[in-house]
């Protein structure tokens, strides 16, 4: 497709296993254009890791072609494609004695000569991946000194180092703590817009990939790739199907799932006095106690968001409790 940096022509991925094929997804016609961040998601088993993969050069394809920069994947050398893409695996690096500057400057290898003497200029876009990704400072650092974060944003500087106009990653935030996986991904965004590099990424973090994505890959264990933006997606139902569980659902309205109770739906009527976030994390708490709500029921819980309290209006009741806990401590024995 014409101003694709990637381009997947009726792709069939898997592998062979004596002789005999295994095909993961088949027929893919995929595109990725500069500077945008493509999310690849969707359950375990159903070929994420394979296809970014095979986009890699890693692992040969079945059938078709996956083109970057205008040119096959599969007839470049080893050099050629650490020119065309940067990559960044699952698996954890243990080099206890190399500093994030040496690691980071391993990324030029595929522009120094057989020595790996660094001009001048690479010693620059070093410089300049190390910023990118807020580690200046930590450059005489050891790898065994930092945090998971810190050694997630040097492998992804030193895929910034490679120059290479496609950077792939698999699940990039999975040894990392809340605040880490956020920070990748604002990182990872950030990245794609001021280098307008093309950055595709697989996860599990749904909901990170919802607001940071520019398009989601969404892949169905039974087969196929749903492409669009996260809304499109929520908005055709295709993350609700592809996600469909007995014990869970995906809520359109609020962009998260939601437990599944089994027990006799418990109804309450929801009113709101004045404007804040409190009616929002009422909802929530209810909701995650299985509460469902009704204008007919005789339960009616008002939430005063000017005065930060909840009342409890029911048959012969009606109390005042300051905090969701209490809220729900009272309800639980009156249903």
């Amino acid at each position: 497709m014409s101003g694709a940096i990637i381009h997947t022509a009726n792709l069939s991925i898997g592998y062979t296993h004596r002789k005999e094929e295994y095909v993961v997804q088949n027929k893919l016609n995929l595109n990725v254009f500069r500077g945008e961040l493509v999310c690849l998601i969707g359950p375990n088993g159903c070929g994420k890791s394979t296809l970014l993969r095979s986009l890699a050069g890693l692992q040969p394809v079945l059938q078709g072609e996956i083109i970057i920069e205008g040119r096959p994947i599969g007839k470049q050398t080893l050099k050629d494609k650490a020119r065309l893409i940067g990559l960044v695996l699952t698996d954890r690096v243990e080099v206890s004695n190399i500093t994030v500057y040496q690691l980071i400057a391993l990324g030029r290898n595929p522009y120094t000569d057989w020595l790996g003497n660094l001009s001048n200029e690479d010693t620059e876009k070093i410089q300049t991946a190390i910023e990118q990704v807020h580690l200046k400072g930590y450059e005489q650092r050891f790898l065994s000194e930092l945090s998971d974060g810190e050694r997630q944003r040097t492998m992804i500087a030193k895929a910034l180092v490679q120059d290479t106009p496609v950077i792939l990653l698999d699940e990039p935030t999975a040894h990392l703590d809340l605040p880490n996986r956020v920070e990748i991904m604002i990182l990872l965004r950030s990245l794609a817009k001021k280098t307008n590099k093309a950055v595709v990424l697989s996860t599990h973090e749904l909901d990170l990939a919802l607001q940071a994505s520019d398009k989601l890959w969404l892949m169905s264990p039974k087969g196929g790739i749903a492409v669009g933006t996260p809304e499109d997606l929520i908005l055709s139902n295709h993350l609700q199907q592809v996600f469909a569980n007995n014990s869970f659902y995906f809520d359109n309205k609020t962009g998260n799932f939601v437990m599944k109770h089994v027990d006799s739906p418990r109804t309450v009527s929801l009113v709101t006095k004045g404007e804040g976030d409190r009616t929002f994390w009422t909802q929530r708490a209810l909701t995650r106690n299985g509460y469902q709500f009704s204008d007919q029921s005789s339960f009616i819980v008002t939430v005063d968001e000017d005065q930060n309290i909840w009342t409890l209006s029911a048959p012969q009741l009606n109390k005042q409790v300051d905090s969701l806990e209490e809220l729900l401590a009272l309800l639980a024995p009156l249903m």
